[in-house]
């Protein structure tokens, strides 16, 4: 187990820079660097094969995360855009993330859209709270075998929300819970579609074709355009947004708020902290990874503030939590993308597109939303770094392992919060017995 990051805490800290210049957007520093029509056009030809991939997979998400597909899109719209525009990323690209189903699922669930968007406004503060303390400075150092947990603890949440859409099964009531969820869709089985279900497989396969045959091709989108097309064409009996949800709004909502007391506060307040929490690590998360493709420096804390604003935001424009998104940010820089222009032009892409060609969006069988989602979830899994963990040599077998472990299946059975939790103390702990037993 690598204990690097924990080492790091212990070394004199570099000297900070100043309050105001870590909240510096880089579109700023963009533009002081010299920026000119080369750069936004590749900007241009960047921030719309972003839209390209984001649009499906927007849509999908808000689907599986038990809102209607256009609050997805809301959020890519009104989110993303404040993210590319005010936040500490050159490359980020914000909008809504499947790492945050579980968590919106069961909020839905149990107070609807309404307290979502009052979670997701209270989770914007937590963060923007979060920056102004400079917590962003420390995320880094949550260890790699909690991230490498949660990861794959998400993606299994992830698998089992979209099995019913996927088999087409009726289910008068899908448990938010794991195992509850499972024992329905179980029992669930003899509803069992089969038009849906090779439809689906199709899609899966044609996904997984397309990015074999080149990767730089919006597999995605590919897949559920042809999908669409054959159960249109066909007139397969298989369940469709427009069926689901009636057809998608051709513009933004008005702005609003929602309702605040008391009582509605402390209730969500659990939820907004799982959201921030998961937010700021999928945020930085995503960032550094641009940061390494892109050979740029985010500003941590600045990013932190940009993903707070950005989630207020977000909600006034009936979306739901936004952050940075490590897929469609590293398709951001894969083509070309020069600074924050490219996230802020994604966003008025899909802007365009709603206002177009919302009507076509009734047409998307769910079930090819849904093929899109496994083969994301399966993507979340890092299955080289849990094999070198579970390999592990000596007493760094045993905390890797129990690390990972312990997030993991806390993540499943009980929920993130709890998994992000035990999971670092536990990293403190194998840290402090090494170093004890390093003294001796």
């Amino acid at each position: 187990m690598d204990f690097t990051h924990l080492e790091a805490m212990h070394q004199i800290m570099p000297s900070k820079p100043g309050f105001y210049a870590q909240f510096t957007p880089k579109l700023v520093t963009v533009f002081r660097e010299g920026y000119g029509w080369r750069d936004l056009r590749a900007d241009a030809v960047a921030g719309l094969t972003v839209a390209v991939v984001a649009l499906p997979l927007s849509m999908g998400i808000a689907i599986a995360s038990g809102v209607s597909p256009e609050r997805g899109i809301y959020t890519a719209i009104a989110g993303g855009f404040i993210v590319s525009l005010l936040g500490g990323s050159r490359f980020q690209i914000g909008g809504p993330a499947g790492a945050f189903i579980g968590i919106v699922a069961g909020v839905v669930a149990r107070h609807g859209y309404d307290g979502l968007a009052l979670a997701t406004a209270m989770s914007g503060l937590i963060l923007f709270a979060a920056a102004l303390l400079r917590a962003g400075t420390y995320v880094k150092y949550i260890p790699h075998p909690v991230i490498v947990g949660f990861s794959a603890g998400i993606a299994v949440i992830i698998a089992a929300s979209q099995i019913g859409e996927l088999l087409g099964l009726t289910l008068a009531h899908e448990p938010p819970d794991l195992l509850p969820k499972l024992a329905a869709l179980s029992q669930a089985l003899p509803t069992l579609q089969w038009q849906t279900v090779l439809l689906g497989a199709f899609s899966v396969a044609t996904i997984l074709i397309v990015r074999k045959i080149n990767p730089i091709l919006p597999a995605f989108l590919i897949a559920i355009a042809t999908a669409t097309a054959i159960s249109f064409l066909l007139h397969l009996d298989v369940a469709t947004v427009a069926s689901r949800f009636g057809e998608v709004p051709r513009s933004l909502p008005a702005p609003s708020f929602p309702v605040l007391s008391i009582e509605r506060l402390q209730a969500l307040l659990p939820d907004a902290i799982a959201m921030a929490v998961l937010g700021a690590i999928e945020s930085l998360l995503s960032a550094i990874v641009a940061d390494k493709m892109g050979d740029a420096r985010h500003r941590s804390n600045g990013e932190l503030g940009a993903q707070g604003l950005a989630n207020i935001v977000s909600v006034a424009f009936g979306g739901f939590c936004v952050t940075g998104t490590i897929a469609r940010t590293a398709t951001n820089v894969r083509s070309g993308a020069r600074g924050p222009v490219a996230g802020m032009l994604h966003s008025i892409y899909l802007l365009v597109f709603l206002f177009v060609a919302a009507p076509l969006v009734g047409f998307i069988p769910l079930s090819a939303l849904a093929a899109m989602l496994i083969v994301v979830s399966w993507n979340m899994v890092e299955r080289a770094e849990i094999a070198a963990l579970l390999r592990g040599k000596g007493d760094d077998l045993h905390a890797g392992a129990a690390i990972l472990l312990a997030t993991f299946l806390l993540t499943i059975f009980i929920n993130l919060l709890v998994g992000i939790a035990v999971g670092a103390a536990l990293g403190v702990l194998f840290y402090y017995l090494r170093r004890r037993r390093s003294a001796v």
